[in-house]
């Protein structure tokens, strides 16, 4: 009978901690879907994406769950300790990845719109001039440009006249319309728009100078873009070539191959290779990122 008071102590305890351990792991996923539906709501925003954040965490966690479950039965083994912890890595893997798939599709998204919006400019610069130098006041001129440009442009030159007509200044429009897109060349032309509202400089030539700047700046990214797609598509190659290589290998001798993955030493001469596949990408991405 008195082995019965430490088992129930032992129960207790164990159950305490199960339901402390759940709460907290409750309380940080509340955490994180908060911060996610906001991060990614203010992203849409951005966007111009009228998509629920909401729908788009649940979707990303059913993809994750569905993917983490076929790459468990489909890798893993069960009658064996290597065929599960094989599967549940390659399910860890492949459900984390997964479950960002949002947010990676987001920021290439954002970075191909920063890009257009870049382009962009430089007509949009060249056409303010003009207005200027017609007569028009400047926010005719950002008019102008709503009305004969195209999205993202006039997107958020619309946004920025709206936010003018609602009673918000001048000054602070062109603040939030920075801050929100994030663009160094709409940047140069902010503080161009400040400074010569101050000082009383002559905003036509400053724009004609500017435009002139971003689209030599513009030549030069893409010299550098062609002169680095070798390194780019060699490394790409060298990266595909363990990839190729373990395939060919499965198909000569699916055996071999088998049982190199079922051993704990293929186990982690995989994750090694993947290791340095990740740490090899991320440096010669670094390498050939040149800033002008």
């Amino acid at each position: 009978m008195f082995w019965l008071v430490p088992s129930s102590l032992f129960a207790l305890c164990a159950a305490l901690m199960g339901y402390v351990l759940l709460r907290t792991l409750r309380e940080a996923e509340e955490s994180y879907a908060s911060e996610y539906t906001t991060n990614t709501a203010r992203q849409f925003e951005d966007l111009f994406l009228f998509i629920s954040p909401t729908k788009m965490l649940v979707l990303s966690r059913m993809v994750a769950i569905m993917v983490f479950f076929l790459l468990f039965f489909s890798v893993g083994k069960m009658g064996s300790m290597a065929g599960l912890v094989r599967g549940a890595v390659a399910a860890a893997i492949g459900g984390g990845a997964a479950l960002f798939l949002p947010r990676i599709l987001l920021r290439i998204l954002r970075i191909r719109r920063l890009e257009r919006f870049n382009q962009q400019l430089v007509n949009a610069l060249t056409g303010m001039s003009n207005a200027l130098k017609a007569g028009f006041s400047i926010q005719q001129a950002f008019e102008s440009v709503v009305q004969e440009g195209d999205a993202p442009i006039a997107q958020e030159f619309s946004m920025f006249l709206q936010q003018l007509r609602v009673g918000i200044s001048f000054e602070d429009a062109l603040t939030d319309m920075d801050e929100r897109i994030g663009s160094e060349d709409l940047t140069l032309m902010i503080q161009s728009i400040e400074i010569a509202r101050q000082t009383g400089g002559n905003l036509t030539e400053v724009f004609d100078r500017i435009a002139a700047t971003i689209r030599e700046r513009q030549r030069v990214e893409g010299k550098i873009k062609s002169l680095t797609a070798q390194g780019k598509i060699q490394g790409n190659v060298v990266g595909a070539m363990p990839v190729v290589l373990g395939i060919a290998l499965y198909l000569l001798d699916p055996h071999m191959m088998l049982t190199f993955v079922h051993s704990y030493i293929g186990i982690s001469i995989l994750l090694l290779v993947l290791i340095l596949e990740i740490c090899g990408a991320l440096m010669i991405r670094r390498i050939v990122a040149i800033d002008v």
